[in-house]
Parts: structure tokens; C-alpha cells; sequence
């Protein structure tokens, strides 16, 4: 969601900018631009709808000079996908660039209209930058201008400010929504995401919450929420550009979806002793024995870990587990019973509404654990304990390899917290340990059976409704697989559990609505059986995605068969999270749909 990149640089800054912004195009955006200074102190913009290639084709036309600029890439929340929309906004001598939603613009609509000041878009961060000009036409320096107006903003941030007449100055400020500032040799860089200043930089401070910087080309003066200085750590940060190349797929997804055997085996090794007898995952201060209850906080496919998790923890650990969507779990004001371990789950680790949930949790949970992707980012900070997942730099919208990292790490938590509360054995903990050992192997096994999943996702394609069921475990992936399903082939898809089929779901079953069922060989599948009977007597397509014991059992009459390796129960979530995404995948490229940046969607969404 929205891309923030800021150059105060020694050579002309548009196409500088440009590649940074490129490598943020997998949060998700709509429209982008550019605002440049000139060392004559000129201020100027340019702005495009859609695609950086828009933006780049109208700097070839019309170029924008200037070794000092500030650049954006929007994901639209106030008014639609429009060149007046697009930042950066400008107005008098500031132009400003904003991630996040500023709560109270309205009233400062109103009160700037009252005063004649004609709006040209519809954006909440033109306000910010009409409040900023208003005092410099007072008198008021850079800073003190951008430090009175920040005093007035209510809702959740990331600014950075470029002023006509300063070659040398950007002011930058943080509230609830990420910034980094980026070190170089007589240069300095902002962005709103580490992935921004690859190859720029690799010495990153992190502004805290409610941070704001005064940058020049000598470095950074950090005040904090009270105006006072403070001291940041300058962290060197390991950024692999090559991670954010397609390494010749012709996705990201496609990419990502290949490198789950290796990022769970990363998983493996983080969290397992070398011989995988052991368990290494540090949760200093957490007995699970004194653990009385689990709370659960996450969005999006975040949240079907966390279902998946809520079963194992209540049947391997015996752990009372609640799971919460984020965006509802404070506003509810849930009691925190003695003894409550609350994890929240993010792949950013700045999903705003999850991080909300955290402040909410901060005084009232025993303990905090994280499960996040970047150990940099607010939500790991913010954490008693932060897991990182080890699944690497995830561009692709849609999560692939972040959900199946999720899952194996939440396993070993739950193996973890079975044995310390003395409800698995020695014998069995070894058991479950070597069925995690085996699923690397296993994830290749299963995405060599893409051709099959290929067919069959073509027919798919087709449809206009998709129902995708699961029991037990497999429930969450029943959600999961319609999840990815809509996300990015913008079919109509629910998941149910298979035993709701007929409390309502079963309404919708004709023979034009291909039924997806997630059936491994388990205690639950010859009620599944039963169930797929159900959509069959009615003309429903099945297509069976199960192991080779299930299928036979399931008979010839289903429609389709995806034949699965044989696995673990434990561990068969993640063994099956591949064919449902797959079957998303490739009904998306027959589709013809934008696979990687999927319709209004965004990669790490710091909005509520």
C-alpha cells in the first residue's frame, strides 16, 4: 500500500527515484509521481495513472531536473485513480507525498475553503500540504511550518516534505505507518520501505512512532513526539536486490510459490537443533505450562494461519485458543484472563489494524509474541518476542510462501508448547519433529503435480462461482483456497466447512459451480465423502484434491482428481496451502488478470 522514496542525491534524482518506486510496485498502487528541486531551488512534479511505465513515458516527454526529489507510488483511499489525485501533492512552496489516512481533513477542508484556498483533488493529503504553505507564507521556516501542522493531524502517516528554495532539505514524519531513513556518502534517502533503498544504501534508521526528521545531504536531526532530539540507531541492513527479480518465471507469484521447500526448510533450520531432534525457537519468559489461554490477532490469509494454529495448539497442546480479525478484535474490548499469551501475525508487520490490536493488548496480555516477516518493522518492535518467518522478500500481492512460513512456525510453537505442558511425550515430540522434517521434500513433491492443477484450473477459469470446503484442519485452507482464488482471478469463491454444506452453502450447488474440496486421507474423510455426495446428487462438479488413498475411496463418479503425496496429519495444512494456490494461479493466467498486482489490492495495508 502506497510507495514513499525520497532522494537528497549528487546526480539527477527522476530516474533514481523511478527504480526505487519499481521496487515497491508489489505493495500494491494506482497512480505515481515524482516532485524534484532544482539547485536553483525550483520546485516541480509530474504525475501519472496506472503503471510506472506511465510515469516514465511522461518524464521522456516532459523531464523533471533536480538532484534533490520525492517520489510516490498511490493506493487510492480518498477520491479515485486520477493525475489530480496522484501525489505528490503541492501547494505554494511545499510538495508532500503521504502514506496512510489523515482522519480529521475534513475539518481542515472546510476551514481552508473558508479562507478561499481552491482544492484541486479530493485527497486528504492535499489539506496537509495547504496547512504547511499557510504558515510558510507567515513566516514560518520548513521546520517549524511542518512541525506546527503535524501537532493538528489525527489518523495514521507516513509524510515526507520537499520545499522551493531548499536543495538540501526533506522533512520526514511517522505515525502508525512506516519510515526509514537511508545513510549514504554525501547523500541521504528516505523510504517507506528498507526494499526502496536497495542498492542505495544499506545503513537504515527506523523513525519510531511519532517521529519526524530534519534531512539534509550531512544527515538526519530526529525529534520525537514531544520535540525532543533523539538518538536513532543507524542498523546495517541486508537487502538482496536479486530477491525482488522473477528469476525467469514470468511472475512473482509463480516464483514464490517454487521457493516454499526452501524458505519452510529455512524455517526448519531457525527453529530446529541441526539433527532435528530438538526445538531451538527462543520464547524467553513464556512457560507454556502457566499459559492459560491463546489469543490470536491477524488479517487476511494471516488470519487462516492463525485458524489452522487455534486448532493445533487445542488439539496436540490442549490450549484454549480464541482468533480474532484484527480490524474488530479491540473494538469489542476482550478481557485478558491471567495468564494470556497474545501472537499476532502480520507479514509486513505493519498491517495497521493488527498493530492497533497489539497497543491494545500491550497492558493486558502476559506476554506478547509476534509472528512477522520483516524483524525491522513496527510490529516485531513493538513485541515482547518477535518470530521472524524467514520466508524472504514476498512481492507478490497475493501471499504464497509467507503463509506456508506462517504455518511451519506456528507448529513448532505448538510442539514447543505440547511438550513443556506435558501433553505430548518424548516419543511423539520426536515423531512430530521428523514429519516437519519431511515437508520440504514433500512441497517439491506437490508442485511437480502443476500441470495437473494447470488443466484442471483452466476449467475452473470458467466459472463464475467457485465453493472450496475443508474439515477440521483443512477448513482454514477451504478458506484460504477461495481467498487466493478471488484475489487474483477475480472469481466469485467461498470456503465453507465441509459439514456447513447443508445449512445453507448448498443453495448455491449446480453444474456450473465447480466445487473444490481439500480432502487428505484423515479421520474426518468419510464424512467429506459424504458431503461431495451431496454436490454430486445435485449436479455439482467436485474437484478432489486428496491422496491417493482418499481418491480411491472417493470413487470414479467426481469430476476432477489432483492426486496428493501421502503426509503427516499435523503438517498436511502446508502440504496442501501449494494446490490451492496453484489452482489460483493458473486460473488468474487463463484469465488473463494482472497475476502479481491484482485490482485494488495492496501488499502491506497501513490503513485501518
Amino acid at each position: 500500500m502506497c510507495g514513499i522514496v525520497g532522494v537528497l542525491g549528487k546526480h539527477e534524482v527522476s530516474p533514481v527515484i523511478l527504480e526505487a518506486l519499481r521496487r515497491l510496485e508489489y505493495r500494491g498502487y494506482d497512480s505515481a509521481g515524482i516532485a524534484t528541486v532544482t539547485e536553483a531551488g525550483a520546485l516541480d512534479r509530474r504525475r501519472a495513472v496506472g503503471k510506472l511505465v506511465n510515469l516514465s513515458d511522461e518524464l521522456v516527454h516532459d523531464p523533471l531536473p533536480g538532484k534533490s526529489g520525492i517520489g510516490h507510488t498511490r493506493w487510492a483511499t480518498h477520491g479515485a485513480a486520477t493525475t489530480d489525485n496522484a501525489h505528490p501533492h503541492r501547494n505554494g512552496k511545499v510538495a508532500v507525498v503521504h502514506n496512510g489516512i489523515i482522519e480529521n481533513f475534513a475539518a481542515f477542508r472546510a476551514e481552508l475553503e473558508a479562507e478561499g484556498v481552491a482544492f484541486e483533488s479530493q485527497t486528504d493529503t492535499e489539506t496537509v500540504a495547504c496547512l504547511v504553505a499557510r504558515r510558510l507564507d507567515a513566516g514560518d521556516t520548513p521546520a517549524e511550518a511542518v512541525q506546527a501542522v503535524l501537532a493538528r493531524l489525527q489518523g495514521a502517516y507516513s509524510l515526507l516534505f520537499l520545499f522551493e528554495g531548499h536543495a538540501d532539505l526533506m522533512i520526514a514524519a511517522r505515525k502508525g505507518s512506516p519510515l526509514a531513513i537511508g545513510h549514504g556518502e554525501g547523500e541521504m534517502f528516505v523510504g517507506s520501505d528498507a526494499i526502496a533503498l536497495a542498492n542505495m544504501t544499506d545503513r537504515v534508521t527506523y523513525l519510531e512512532e511519532g517521529d519526524w526528521a530534519i534531512i539534509t545531504r550531512d544527515g538526519a536531526t530526529i525529534h520525537d513526539a514531544n520535540g525532543a532530539l533523539a538518538n536513532r540507531e543507524i542498523r546495517k541492513v541486508r537487502m538482496d536486490a536479486a530477491r525482488i527479480e522473477k528469476a525467469g518465471y514470468k511472475h512473482f507469484m509463480m516464483k514464490e510459490i517454487a521457493e516454499q521447500p526452501t524458505v519452510v526448510g529455512h524455517v526448519l533450520d531457525a527453529y530446529l537443533s541441526d539433527d532435528r531432534q530438538g526445538i531451538e525457537m527462543d520464547l524467553e519468559g513464556i512457560d507454556f505450562s502457566a499459559v492459560n489461554r491463546v489469543s490470536i490477532v491477524a488479517c487476511g490469509t494471516a488470519y487462516y494461519a492463525g485458524l489452522v494454529a487455534k486448532y493445533w495448539f487445542e488439539h496436540h497442546a490442549r490450549l484454549p485458543v480464541d482468533i480474532d480479525v484484527a480490524s474488530e478484535f479491540r473494538y469489542r474490548e476482550p478481557p485478558f484472563p491471567e495468564g494470556t499469551l497474545s501472537i499476532f501475525v502480520s507479514q509486513s508487520g505493519e498491517t495497521a489494524d493488527t498493530l492497533a490490536a497489539l497497543r491494545y493488548s500491550r497492558d493486558r496480555a502476559a506476554h506478547i509474541v509476534s509472528l512477522v516477516n520483516s524483524s525491522e518493522s513496527s510490529i516485531a518492535r513493538e513485541s515482547d518476542i518477535a518470530l521472524p518467518i524467514h520466508a524472504g522478500v514476498e512481492v507478490s500481492v497475493a501471499s504464497t510462501k509467507a503463509f506456508t512460513c506462517m504455518l511451519t512456525t506456528f507448529a513448532v510453537m505448538v510442539i514447543k508448547a505440547a511438550t513443556e505442558r506435558g501433553v505430548m511425550d518424548r516419543d511423539t515430540t520426536q515423531a512430530r519433529l521428523a514429519d516437519l522434517g519431511k515437508l520440504p521434500g514433500l512441497m517439491s513433491h506437490a508442485i511437480s503435480i502443476d500441470g495437473e492443477l494447470n488443466r484442471a484450473a483452466r476449467k475452473v477459469a470458467d466459472a463464475r462461482d467457485v465453493l472450496f470446503l475443508g474439515r477440521g484442519q483443512m477448513f482454514p485452507l477451504a478458506l484460504e483456497g477461495a481467498l487466493k482464488l478471488k484475489e487474483i482471478s477475480y472469481l466469485h469463491a467461498e470456503g465453507y466447512a465441509s459439514g456447513e454444506l447443508k445449512h445453507g452453502p448448498i443453495a448455491l450447488v449446480d453444474k456450473a459451480t465447480p466445487t473444490v474440496v481439500l480432502a487428505p486421507h484423515d479421520p474426518l474423510f468419510d464424512k467429506t465423502v459424504s458431503n461431495m455426495q451431496e454436490v454430486m446428487a445435485r449436479g455439482g462438479r467436485v474437484l478432489l484434491i486428496a491422496d491417493a488413498k482418499g481418491i480411491a475411496q472417493a470413487g470414479g463418479s467426481v469430476w476432477r482428481t489432483i492426486t496428493m503425496p501421502d503426509a503427516p496429519e499435523m503438517i498436511q495444512p502446508i502440504l496442501y496451502a501449494i494446490p490451492a494456490q496453484l489452482l489460483a494461479y493458473h486460473a488468474a493466467v487463463a484469465k488473463g488478470t494482472d497475476v502479481d498486482q491484482p485490482r485494488n489490492l495492496a501488499k502491506s495495508v497501513t490503513v485501518e
